[in-house]
């Protein structure tokens, strides 16, 4: 059965480390992040991570209640990164881009971190302050409520989908994603009209299309769709 998490107030009390760090849940889901840019999600470990600390890997308990727990607290610490700075315009349309690119380039800033949490709930501060951002966005703008769900739900779900499916591509070995992204131009761009004719004639806008990230179009059709929904309901 997992430990109880020891609050805030006591950690604060505690000595610092044989370095002279104090520790903090933040300080913690930072060297993570770190940990997991450099070693992927194999090398996050416990005993890795108090290493990295210069703590004993049982002090990290006292933070989380598990190496899950530390999962959440980072796909949180995402999203908070991301909303950093960020506030409603009243430009509905507006403002939900500006949420939506902001979560995607958070996520696949860090693509370890992305593919290990991206399809995670965390129910943390950053998590529930995001949802209930967007929810308000689009009840302000007068999404009827079931309408208003509809839409965060595919929103959510959408920017979601596309970093955690940006970021693995960003998380592949060098190696392999140079051979992902030539295979538009020595595979596609080479296929005969006679056999692929749609392959053929899409080849050079495939070939440079394919390289980027489909979020930003994907984005704006469903920010599209949406206002045309609103625009119905006041007809």
């Amino acid at each position: 059965m997992p430990k109880p998490v020891v609050p805030e107030e006591k950690r604060r009390r505690r000595r610092p480390t044989k370095s002279g760090t104090v520790l903090s849940e933040e300080l913690i889901v930072e060297t993570a992040l770190r940990m997991l840019h450099e070693h992927g999600s194999a090398g996050l470990t416990a005993r890795r991570l108090g290493l990295a600390l210069d703590a004993d890997p049982s002090t990290l308990y006292r933070y989380f209640r598990g190496m899950d727990d530390l999962t959440l607290a980072i796909g949180d610490a995402l999203i908070g990164q991301a909303l950093g700075g960020w506030a409603p315009t009243g430009e509905w349309r507006a403002d939900l881009r500006a949420v939506g690119l902001r979560i995607h380039a958070a996520y696949v800033a860090h693509p370890q971190a992305a593919v290990l949490t991206a399809s995670r709930v965390s129910g943390r501060a950053h998590e529930l302050a995001a949802d209930e951002a967007v929810l308000d966005v689009l009840r302000t703008a007068g999404f009827p409520l079931p309408d208003a769900v509809r839409v965060y739900h595919a929103f959510v779900d959408t920017t979601l989908a596309f970093a955690a499916l940006d970021a693995a591509s960003l998380a592949l070995p060098t190696a392999s994603l140079h051979a992902d992204e030539e295979m538009w131009r020595s595979t596609y761009a080479r296929l005969p009209a006679t056999t692929h004719p749609r392959i053929a004639e899409a080849a050079p806008l495939l070939a440079t299309r394919m390289l980027t990230s489909a979020y930003p179009t994907a984005l704006d059709m469903l920010l599209h769709s949406a206002a045309a929904q609103l625009d119905s309901i006041g007809e």
